[in-house]
């Protein structure tokens, strides 16, 4: 205990080591820069001084990131993220005004290369936002980042996974833009099912407002564009379902799932979402209750 104690305060502010390791940055060590900054916050961690080692991942990353070391600057800010959750630092909506980890994401993004490397950090900041926030999905704002970061940078768009972000966002508006651009690139066929499961995903979370919201917008934004919005039963489907979802009326509930059967089919996530829209909007049990738990830890793991 005596010698954890003397550890403790033979450690120099953090400013100290800062200054330090900025100049090994300058001299072009980028790598032996990498390894004392690692080495540095992880002293300052195992003596518990949480903000000291906020603080230099903060500005290691920062610099790296400036000096278009994408993968040492991503290592640091993933090292960032996980460093809050082990301090327990709590996430509030005044969290992100500190600039912290937005100038971490911007500046990865900055790069235009690694899109692992910007993910992987926001997925972090993400899981500790859940753990210590007020958000059981974790920061609407950190998932509005990642979605459109995931967007707009990944070589080969994943509609489902950026949309994923979005419903646990709180930018309709902007997810409807990513769903319109995507349209005019997906496989044919496929463009209903994209803003139906956006649909979907926005109600097995019980939010009927943002899904009525992302549909009025998509339908705005291809009318701007001079685009066709796809007609087709799938889209009569969720059509007939916002207007049943106002309601107290899970018999129409059931008998446009009967109807549309075949359709809905097309993809058999659509089962289970409207499994889970059935038990948010009407109490309906799922068959088994343990289905879908652990999806969102699951999808946060990157697969």
């Amino acid at each position: 205990m005596f010698r954890e104690r003397v550890r403790r305060v033979i450690l120099p502010p953090a400013q100290e080591n800062i200054d330090k390791l900025e100049k090994v940055i300058k001299e072009g060590n980028y790598y032996g820069a990498q390894q004392m900054y690692k080495s540095t916050s992880a002293r300052y961690v195992s003596a518990e001084r949480y903000s000291d080692a906020l603080n230099v991942l903060q500005s290691g990353a920062c610099l790296q990131l400036d000096k278009a070391q994408i993968t040492c600057g991503a290592e640091l800010s993933l090292l960032f993220a996980e460093t809050l959750a082990k301090a327990k630092v709590s996430y509030d909506e005044d969290t992100l005004d500190d600039d912290d980890l937005q100038k971490l994401s911007e500046a990865i993004a900055a790069a235009k290369t690694r899109v692992e490397g910007c993910s992987s950090f926001l997925k972090a900041a993400i899981k500790w936002s859940a753990e210590f926030g007020a958000h059981r999905y974790g920061s609407p704002e950190l998932h509005d980042m990642l979605a459109d970061y995931m967007y707009s940078e990944s070589p080969e768009v994943d509609i489902g996974k950026v949309s994923f972000h979005f419903v646990r966002g709180r930018n309709p508006k902007k997810f409807a833009s990513a769903l319109v651009n995507f349209m005019g690139k997906c496989y044919p066929g496929e463009d209903d099912l994209a803003i139906v499961r956006a649909i979907l995903m926005y109600l097995s979370l019980g939010n009927l407002r943002d899904a009525n919201k992302l549909m009025d917008e998509v339908k705005m934004e291809v009318e701007l564009k001079n685009l066709n919005f796809p007609s087709s039963e799938l889209t009569q489907f969720v059509n007939y379902l916002l207007l049943t979802l106002q309601r107290d009326a899970l018999p129409l509930f059931n008998m446009l799932r009967q109807t549309y059967k075949s359709s809905i089919d097309r993809e058999s996530t659509f089962i289970e979402l409207l499994d889970e829209i059935a038990e948010k909007f009407y109490g309906v049990r799922r068959r088994n209750p343990l289905e879908g738990i652990g999806d969102f830890f699951k999808m946060m793991g990157g697969e």
